[in-house]
């Protein structure tokens, strides 16, 4: 047959993957079984798996996490919710909150679809308590309060009146209460001043309506450095992905990175002094060597900005990146002698090359912004 006619099906192309994201499931619920430790039965977890969480593939996370005894979730907005409640990877008992403040265009999919919804103003909820209404379903409602994150959520004063008007409200139940904080990673300061005026609101709105509503505040940080902010409910995002939310956290716990960023040598050439690489020629060959081009780049997630910065582990070996990141390459260089060759994995960054927050130092951001950044055209690989 003549292929050219046919048509190319991708088959005749080997399975190997040139640029990977190994996502260990072991190291996911190894870090959820430390946080549980910790928690020592004073509150549950919501596992957070907003951002195809932090990278790793939302529904592999959530379904491990779900069979390791999580089974609340946090997501970003209505969008990442029905993905998640339509993937197959939950059971129906679970309960997925979205963290945005909804649009009045995504209420009935808050409704139809048994999604738990941030209400942060009055406006929102008389359009949730009217389509709810309209549906005659029930709609769960959790109230986000701002206590100083100045980013969404209402002031005190206000939420009190939302709870209010929600208790009034036969078609919305209200699922919970939660704040953000700000400035988690240390203990006191502006994270206690949050705290107790989140404290104080819930237990004048629990004692004047004789319920008890789920209460949540603690990010990862304050998971590590206040205890008091446990409350009912905790919710951890880059703790369960290996990383400590910053380095002056108080407590360490001994997580391991669940995310590797691998890629292949493709190419190696020998190079004589006064050799430029790459872009700009901002590396020049100090004395006769070999250099090694790798099949990633910026385009995968591995930062320009780590030009020149970096070092790369390839058989075991540390070797420094140089020359311009470029969309798809990068190139390190192997010195007078090595023991390289084409095909060899290279670690980029995991458990068994410089860490996503080694990484992250280099580039002047966070481990957050490393795991999200690693594109969709790398294919993720669980382990």
């Amino acid at each position: 047959m003549d292929k050219n006619k046919a048509g190319f099906s991708g088959r005749e192309i080997p399975a190997e993957n040139m640029t990977e994201a190994l996502v260990s499931l072991e190291h996911l619920v190894w870090n959820a079984r430390l946080i549980r430790e910790r928690m020592n039965g004073k509150a549950r977890i919501m596992g957070i798996v907003k951002a195809n969480a932090y990278g790793h593939n939302a529904h592999k996370v959530a379904g491990a996490l779900e069979t390791s005894g999580v089974s609340d979730f946090g997501v970003a907005n209505i969008h990442e919710a029905l993905e998640l409640k339509t993937g197959g990877a939950l059971k129906k008992s679970s309960t997925i909150l979205a963290f945005s403040s909804p649009l009045p265009s995504h209420i009935e999919f808050f409704v139809n679809y048994g999604i738990d919804m941030t209400l942060c103003d009055p406006e929102t909820l008389h359009a949730a308590r009217e389509i709810a209404a309209s549906h005659n379903k029930m709609l769960a409602v959790q109230v986000k309060v701002d206590t100083g994150m100045g980013r969404l959520g209402a002031e005190p004063a206000m939420a009190m009146e939302l709870l209010r008007e929600i208790d009034q409200s036969p078609f919305l139940k209200l699922a919970g209460i939660y704040t953000h904080f700000a400035e988690s990673a240390t203990p006191g300061g502006f994270t206690h001043q949050q705290l107790s005026a989140f404290k104080k609101l819930t237990a004048e709105y629990e004692h004047a309506s004789g319920k008890t509503v789920c209460k949540h505040a603690a990010n990862s940080g304050a998971i590590l450095s206040s205890e008091e902010s446990w409350l009912d409910m905790v919710r951890p995002g880059i703790l369960l992905y290996g990383y400590h939310p910053a380095k002056e956290t108080p407590c360490r716990l001994a997580v391991k990175p669940v995310m590797q960023l691998e890629s292949k040598v493709i190419f190696i050439k020998p190079v004589t002094a006064g050799t430029t690489v790459s872009y700009n020629r901002t590396w020049t060959a100090p004395k006769a060597g070999f250099i090694a081009t790798i099949a990633a780049g910026y385009a995968d997630g591995y930062s320009r900005a780590l030009s020149g910065r970096a070092t790369v582990m390839i058989n075991g070996k540390s070797y420094p990146q140089v020359g311009m990141v470029t969309m798809d390459q990068i190139m390190v260089d192997l010195g007078t002698k090595h023991n390289v060759k084409k095909g060899d994995n290279a670690v980029l960054f995991g458990w068994d090359g410089p860490s996503a927050e080694e990484i992250a130092d280099i580039t002047g951001t966070i481990s957050y912004e490393t795991l999200c950044g690693v594109s969709s055209r790398v294919k993720r690989i669980f382990l």
